[in-house]
């Protein structure tokens, strides 16, 4: 099959702006910090080099085609270069950007085509992918999937089918519904009423964090709303140029905290709470919404975030017997995107009895980035490696992680290892510490 090779430079619907790609001034600081540099090499696979990319196709030096496209998809979005960068160089608003100027200007191949069909049609639908979740849950049970694995068949069909297929995680029945109702009390004086927003892969597959979520905001005099017309928050179309998608996903989010006199919009999923902070931006053309998008960001808050602020006030009792010794993983849109860093480390502190750890090259991204690890498997299992890793290296008894791609890619390279180190969300240990539940030895590596 003959590829299509477009030719063409940046449209007139929101194209870099220039002034933006000027205030780089090429210092080359971004290096050191970027993960696809790091992993393949080259200087345009650098925001230093993207960001001549973009300044060439703006002056008609350069065209949207296959070559530079594929620098721009070789980005992580990890925003890694926005916190190192000594200009200011709004790189993020940048790539935001270039990315859906490639997806209306240059062609896929087909097979490029059918994997972000199917990924971007089913991912942020937890309806349309609850539908598939029986059946996945037999190839689980059955033994199918063990022997799959060991054949490898998968990979040499499509590395980037095996790359999904790696990190699915377990399937269980409470995956199959939603057991949150509206509106949950608070306990005792309630002190906030707040909007608590699911996700998509969290609902699914990591129902036990937005439980625990739930349990630890109410026994913290919340009371909880869940608009049961929610669905995705648009990150995952956002983070890869899908503007119409996202704008419209977005959408459906304002609609359906609509009314609901919410103090805060509470998110537990870091990737969620940096596009759902970004909504002023994603519809900032749209008259009918642009005002309510930017209020409505406004009043999101990660739950860590939020928890910092306003003080926990549940009586929090130790874990373990003994010290528990936790490394705390730094997701990218939390750290990087959303400025977030201290706060998670300040809520786990005050669990009595944990030590915190830190990992070299905590700010490294692990690899998973939305759904970079479907689409660019190698660079993304390189990251993995190094991430889990350095992780390990801590010595810590466990790991503590408040994303879940990035929980999803850690389990697939802890697997990949050998190793047995459990993950779980921070709220997952709060509420085991306000419940004062222990954490049994085998949960923890010896």
């Amino acid at each position: 099959m003959v590829k299509q090779q477009s030719t063409t430079n940046f449209d007139s619907n929101n194209p870099p702006k220039q002034e933006l790609i000027d205030t780089c001034v090429h210092c080359g600081f971004c290096l050191a910090t970027c993960p696809s540099y790091r992993i393949i090499g080259k200087e345009m696979d650098s925001p230093r080099g993207r960001i001549y990319l973009m300044d060439a196709i703006n002056k008609g030096e350069a065209t949207i085609d296959e070559t530079t496209s594929q620098h721009f998809d070789s980005c992580l979005g990890c925003l890694a270069c926005v916190s190192t960068c000594p200009s200011g160089v709004a790189y993020d608003k940048l790539i935001a950007a270039t990315r859906p100027q490639v997806e209306r200007n240059q062609p896929r191949t087909l097979a490029d085509r059918l994997i972000r069909t199917l990924i971007f049609n089913l991912f942020p639908y937890p309806n349309r992918l609850r539908t598939f979740l029986p059946s996945l849950w037999l190839y689980q049970q059955s033994g199918l999937q063990k022997l799959i694995r060991q054949t490898g068949i998968i990979k040499k069909i499509s590395p980037r089918l095996a790359a999904m297929e790696s990190i699915l995680p377990k399937i269980t029945t409470s995956s199959l519904y939603d057991n949150l109702p509206e509106i949950i009390p608070a306990q005792g004086e309630k002190r906030y009423r707040v909007g608590v927003i699911l996700g998509c892969v969290q609902r699914l597959f990591f129902d036990s964090v937005n439980e625990a979520t739930v349990r630890v905001l109410t026994a913290n005099g919340c009371e909880v709303v869940i608009p049961k017309t929610q669905g995705c928050c648009a990150a995952l179309p956002a983070h890869q140029g899908q503007e119409e998608q996202a704008q419209s996903l977005a959408r459906q989010m304002i609609d359906s905290f609509a009314n609901t006199d919410v103090d805060a919009i509470i998110i537990n999923a870091a990737g969620c709470g940096h596009t759902l902070k970004e909504y002023g931006h994603i519809l900032g053309d749209d008259p009918q919404y642009k005002e309510q998008a930017q209020q409505f960001a406004n009043k999101v808050k990660d739950v860590q975030e939020f928890l910092s602020e306003v003080g926990l006030t549940a009586k929090l009792s130790p874990l373990t017997d003994r010290e528990l010794k936790v490394v705390y993983q730094d997701a990218c849109h939390l750290l990087h995107g959303q400025k977030i860093s201290l706060q998670p480390r300040q809520v786990l502190r005050q669990i009595p009895g944990i030590k915190l750890s830190e990992p070299i090259d905590a700010a490294l991204c692990c690899g998973s980035a939305g759904v970079y690890n479907m689409l660019q498997p190698e660079v993304a299992d390189e990251l993995g490696q190094q991430k889990v890793t350095n992780l390990l290296n801590t010595g810590a008894d466990l790991i503590a992680s408040a994303n879940p791609g990035c929980s999803l890619q850690i389990t697939k390279h802890l697997n990949l290892q050998n190793k047995k180190i459990e993950i779980f969300h921070p709220m997952e240990l709060l509420d085991y510490s306000i419940r004062g539940m222990k954490l049994g030895l085998n949960r923890m590596s010896k």
